[in-house]
């Protein structure tokens, strides 16, 4: 994600025209100086997001930290100009950049004394300013719910993680995985949450004493059920009570000596580090690039180094020495033992996924058998996660003790009675399964609401979970709206929004539009690939997503895309007009190739079969033009760490929300809620997890065009037309912070 960063800040500088420096190998080559620093033009970063790593070089720099070092990198800046710093690094590197403009001004003045540089030129350079980026895999910068490399890191984890279980099934083995993370277990954490591990170690909270004796008793409980395989991660810092490591060869070495389970180490190292980077980590890094150059804009001697963090959907800036420090609290914290107040300041997040596994990870019998049941379904499309909330949705209702039933087929299969129970095992395995397990339809309860009522009457269905895009949405509003008619309906309900479109209203990120964004990119990398081994092509892309263009804009942004159409931005001749003089402009460069996505609903007239012929025609001579059509492979393949995380939470989130609502509305030995607030769709919004009313969302809801009325990404369209080489002025784009985003209207809000 650092490429990505990179390219941002760049093209943002020179945006906003301001003379752009890129300075190889860090602090290294800030004191060496020389070629090390380089004017950068906007081509300078062209075709790098889709690489690892960083094109501009990464160092330790012993010589940096002592002032004789910072005094030449200040010599070295004063010569070219350079008063502007943004550093992309962990917190040692953001340190060192705020002691090094702590110094500035002493450092200037040892240089005019020293008859390095004038008084004049001394004067003009007074005052440095200082932005940072977290790179860190390991996400262990407090202040930010995400550091630049995180997601990728998890990315190449789970593509481990999956490879083992497969090999770790057909040998019936135990595997133990050591993942990246001396000082933070964020990594084991979430690859430990997202892959289901039958145990877990993480340097925050180090286990009980005895715990020998009780992770090879939940192994051998695990495999006597019919399990043919254990995984046990471990990050590289784990440590027990009294602070002795607990390393992976002792793990493998107990279970072996314990259980005679056929064990197998696998130490992840630096592959954690390469490849290419996520969609996530990829809009991450842009989004913070642009923020980063505007905080150096805005930056008057007054303002503390600072450095962009991720909250929510939404770029913030913080003070850097202020989050230093908090993340220095959680080492020392852990050095004292207090791991419970290094849990907390690690963030609610970070305490959030750890209360989630341990609830998951191991079956806990209920303290005592509810009066409640609740039927869990899949309805519309398929989309990756799905089946990690049904999971999670199931064994905490078994622990909150429900009686679970799922059915077949969504509201169809209801109808029909393809209803049954199922218990804790039913469901292992299915965290990183694709698709729908339970199978899913787009038929509608009205279709037949009769034969519905009568199923929820036979079983007895008190709560009803319903996993899926619009037409869960529309389905169980449908329901809620029979009510009146069917006292059976008066039930608890609840949408957990699963869908590629993310056109679910009551939530910024619907389930499987992550894993769609990244099937999409990692197809137009091969086809920028392809367009830059031929020359002179122009590649116009086809996404779904029915009216929503999230899924095109997004990926849009994480391939560097020229252009990307969306109804919600409405287009006209005359901008399909200036996108082709562009792409001709750009052929005359070093780029000779292009990339335009089209959402496929995007006009009515302007197809994608339009855009070919208009594109050839207007480029004829100059650049040839292919279509690709991506079709269903975005619903497809298995889900990425974040929808498998996020699956997993909101399906424990719903299923304990669904619990407390029976309880209220439950008298006299029956459950009956007519009320508004019992019928919901659970949604992040911006930080929290929400819950709205389906009766409300209908007021905000376009039926037509299935969308919600106003939708938080289009802020983001901004940001994609800018770093594409569009001419937007820098007073539309400031302009646009002011404005709220609503729906048909382009602007950006204040934290981009």
């Amino acid at each position: 994600g650092m490429n990505a960063a990179v390219r941002a800040v760049t093209r943002m500088g020179i945006y906003v025209g301001a003379k752009v420096f890129l300075i190889y190998e860090g602090y290294e080559g800030l004191v060496e100086g020389g070629d090390n620093i380089k004017q950068a033009n906007w081509l300078s970063v062209s075709n790098i997001i889709q690489l690892g790593g960083t094109v501009i070089g990464s160092a330790r720099c012993k010589a940096f930290t002592m002032r004789a070092g910072r005094l030449r990198a200040a010599r070295n800046l004063v010569e070219h100009g350079i008063t502007n710093l943004c550093v992309i690094g962990g917190d040692g590197s953001l340190t060192g950049a705020d002691i090094f403009r702590s110094e500035w001004a002493g450092l200037l003045e040892e240089l005019v004394r020293d008859g390095q540089i004038s008084e004049e030129v001394a004067r003009k350079n007074c005052r440095l300013n200082i932005v940072g980026l977290v790179g860190s895999i390991d996400n262990d910068f407090c202040g930010t719910d995400m550091t630049i490399g995180t997601d990728s890191a998890l990315h190449r984890i789970m593509e481990v993680v999956d490879a083992i279980t497969t090999t770790a099934q057909s040998h019936q083995r135990t595997f133990v995985l050591e993942v990246m993370g001396r000082h933070c277990g964020y990594l084991a954490l979430v690859s430990g949450l997202a892959s289901g591990a039958d145990w877990l170690f993480i340097p925050e909270s180090p286990p009980e004493d005895g715990w020998e004796d009780l992770m090879c008793e939940r192994l051998g409980e695990t495999r006597s059920r019919g399990s043919r395989l254990n995984i046990i991660i471990i990050a590289e810092g784990a440590i027990d009570r009294s602070g002795k490591p607990i390393t992976s060869n002792y793990v493998k070495d107990l279970v072996v000596q314990r259980l005679g389970f056929d064990t197998r180490v696998t130490v992840l190292g630096h592959v954690q580090r390469g490849g290419t980077p996520s969609a996530f980590d990829r809009v991450l890094s842009s989004k913070m690039g642009m923020e980063a150059v505007m905080a150096l804009l805005e930056a008057t001697p007054d303002t503390p180094a600072c450095v962009v963090s991720l909250s929510g959907n939404q770029s913030v800036r913080l003070p850097l020495m202020e989050c230093v420090q908090v993340t220095k609290d959680v080492q020392k914290a852990m050095d004292e033992k207090r791991f419970e107040e290094a849990i907390q300041l690690r963030g609610r997040s970070f305490e959030n996924n750890w209360n989630i596994y341990k609830l998951l990870a191991h079956q806990k019998p209920a303290q005592e058998k509810s009066p409640f049941s609740m039927a869990i379904l899949n309805v519309g499309a398929p989309a990756a996660g799905m089946n990690a909330a049904v999971r999670s949705a199931v064994r905490i209702g078994i622990c909150q003790g429900h009686t679970i039933y799922v059915v077949s087929d969504g509201f169809e299969g209801l109808a029909k009675g393809q209803v049954r129970e199922v218990g804790w095992h039913d469901v292992a395995g299915w965290l990183g399964r694709g698709g729908s397990m339970l199978g899913t339809k787009r038929t509608l309860p009205k279709t037949c609401m009769e034969k519905i009522v009568e199923n929820v009457r036979k079983f007895n269905i008190q709560g009803l979970l319903v996993i899926g895009g619009f037409e869960a949405y529309e389905g169980v509003l449908q329901l809620v709206e029979a009510r009146g008619q069917y006292e059976e309906l008066c039930i608890v309900m609840c949408v957990i929004p699963a869908t590629i479109s993310n056109n679910v209203p009551g939530t910024d990120f619907s389930l499987g539009s992550d894993t769609a964004v990244n099937a999409a990119m990692e197809s137009c990398d091969r086809i920028k690939q392809s367009a830059s081994g031929t020359k002179r092509r122009v590649f116009i892309v086809e996404t779904m997503g029915g009216y929503c263009g999230y899924l095109s804009t997004v990926t849009g942004i994480a391939v560097g895309a020229d252009a990307a159409y969306v109804y919600e931005d409405p287009f006209t001749i005359h901008d399909l007009k200036a996108n082709v003089e562009h792409l001709t402009d750009k052929m005359k460069t070093d780029i000779q190739r292009g990339l335009v996505l089209r959402n496929e609903k995007c006009h009515e007239h302007y197809t994608t079969e339009f855009l070919y012929n208009l594109y050839s025609s207007e480029g004829k001579g100059i650049f040839d033009c292919r279509i690709n059509v991506l079709g269903h492979l975005q619903q497809g393949g298995a889900p990425t760490p974040f929808d498998r995380n996020y699956g997993t939470k909101l399906g424990v989130k719903a299923v304990l929300w669904m619990s407390e609502k029976l309880q209220q509305v439950y008298s006299k030995g029956r459950v009956f809620a007519n009320s508004g607030d019992t019928a919901c769709v659970i949604g992040l919004r911006k930080k929290v997890v929400a819950f709205s009313p389906v009766t409300e969302l209908k007021k905000v809801t376009d039926f037509e065009h299935r969308l919600p009325q106003e939708q938080w990404w289009l802020n983001l369209r901004l940001m994609l037309k800018m770093l594409a080489n569009y001419q937007i002025s820098l007073t539309e784009y400031i302009s646009g912070q002011m404005e709220h985003v609503t729906r048909r209207t382009l602007s950006i809000e204040k934290g981009f």
